[in-house]
């Protein structure tokens, strides 16, 4: 497999359903239901494809499948289509422009964990995409793979969309069933977690687009044959969010483990913009803390950038600098990573809502010169040590987390 361009995803890509069967859509749904596959052999599938969730914490799909019980009258699942962190994508990709791929692998995860309703959670400021999702639903209905005895199966499912209201800790998966319940958006204590206990008390799967996505091509190649894919901890295919100073800046496909972080930046985003000299990649999202140029040379994937002290989180690759001797415009990108999560933190729990507005405070003395680098360390290790483990999501000591990295590596930068 080349190292980028159409690889499994966009190779689905499709303007409508038409389209998108001639491309052998839906051809694992057929698969599943037409062949009675068992739900239980279907996440067994997806357990060897080692297929890990997309939108942050990777965690293992078919083994979150696995947690739900196999009884019990109702159970759901919800695509998390609320993709909000600045630097992230990828997700509204595929809502655009392969949401045919995105029912089916929902239909087939739904019957996996025997749910009938499916919802699609939207982010509110993608709420110009729901017509296009809406009419993909609505094609499928028509033609059977949605609604009841699907292909003649026993198997019935609905999607419908929810619209959030605009807030990012929506994207954290209880904040989201508060939110689907009519409730304020604040993260859920844990346990219980919502394969036992999710919407409305019922158990609940809740998986990012781009896993999802991913459900119709393991069925269709074998999960065998997907974890040949990649490197054996980070299977597949990864959609990525490239931005920053780079010069083609877009949404790409890697095969993980396969490319450097350096090869990203200059094969896929065509090397660093005139004039500006590169300072750092932040490899995951602004919750990633970054890497320097000399710590780019390293394959993308789960693994090799957690050995680097970093995550892959949710695939958006920020790629910053300077032009001439302005070094310390960096500040300006570290403040505005922090002033996002002041103003969205839900304000739920003390450590993050005074913390974060802590860490705000210290850089701005910072930028004043009224506080030194070494004693903002100082403060922020405290402040740090004070969240950790303490707050009900990890939105407040992401914040402390990436601050004290950026002002230990760029301390000369910043001074």
């Amino acid at each position: 497999m080349k190292k980028s361009e159409t690889l499994l995803i966009k190779k689905k890509y499709a303007e409508n359903i038409d389209e998108y069967i001639q491309k052998g859509g839906f051809l694992s749904l057929k698969k599943v239901l037409g062949d009675r596959i068992p739900p239980e052999k279907v996440i067994e599938e997806v357990k060897k494809s080692g297929l890990r969730g997309r939108g942050g914490a990777g965690f293992p799909t078919g083994l979150k499948w696995s947690f739900i019980p196999k009884d019990g009258e109702k159970k759901f699942l919800i695509c998390n289509a609320d993709e909000g962190e600045p630097g992230t994508f990828k997700d509204r990709e595929i809502l655009l422009y392969a949401p045919y791929l995105l029912i089916e692998g929902m239909i087939i995860s739904s019957y996996a964990i025997q749910a009938e309703v499916s919802y699609i959670y939207l982010r509110k400021e993608y709420k110009w995409i729901y017509d296009r999702i809406y009419k993909a639903i609505k094609e499928s209905e028509e033609i059977g793979f949605l609604g009841k005895n699907i292909l003649g199966s026993s198997f019935n499912h609905r999607i419908k969309i929810f619209v959030g209201a605009g807030a990012y800790i929506c994207g954290e998966e209880t904040a989201l069933l508060e939110s689907m319940e009519g409730k304020k958006g604040f993260p859920r204590l844990k346990p219980p977690y919502p394969a036992n206990c999710g919407l409305f008390g019922y158990p609940t799967v809740i998986n990012n687009v781009e896993t999802l996505s991913n459900i119709p091509i393991i069925i269709e190649i074998g999960g065998d044959n997907y974890s040949k894919i990649g490197v054996p901890k980070s299977t597949g295919t990864r959609l990525i969010s490239l931005s920053g100073i780079v010069k083609k800046k877009g949404v790409y496909e890697i095969e993980q483990g396969k490319i450097t972080v350096r090869e990203i930046i200059e094969d896929l985003g065509e090397g660093i913009k005139e004039n500006y000299h590169l300072l750092g990649v932040i490899p995951g999202g602004i919750s990633a803390p970054p890497l320097l140029p000399d710590e780019i040379d390293i394959t993308y994937d789960f693994e090799s950038i957690i050995e680097k002290g970093s995550m892959s989180g949710s695939g958006a690759i920020i790629v910053f600098g300077y032009k001439e001797d302005k070094k310390r415009e960096l500040l300006k990108l570290l403040k505005s990573a922090v002033k996002f999560f002041k103003e969205e933190s839900c304000g739920k729990c003390t450590p993050c809502r005074e913390g974060t507005w802590a860490i705000n405070d210290i850089l701005e003395k910072i930028e004043k010169r009224e506080t030194q680098i070494g004693e903002g360390i100082e403060i922020i290790d405290v402040l740090h040590k004070r969240m950790k483990g303490l707050c009900a999501c990890p939105l407040g000591e992401s914040c402390a987390i990436i601050t004290e990295s950026f002002l230990k590596k760029y301390s000369d930068v910043l001074k």
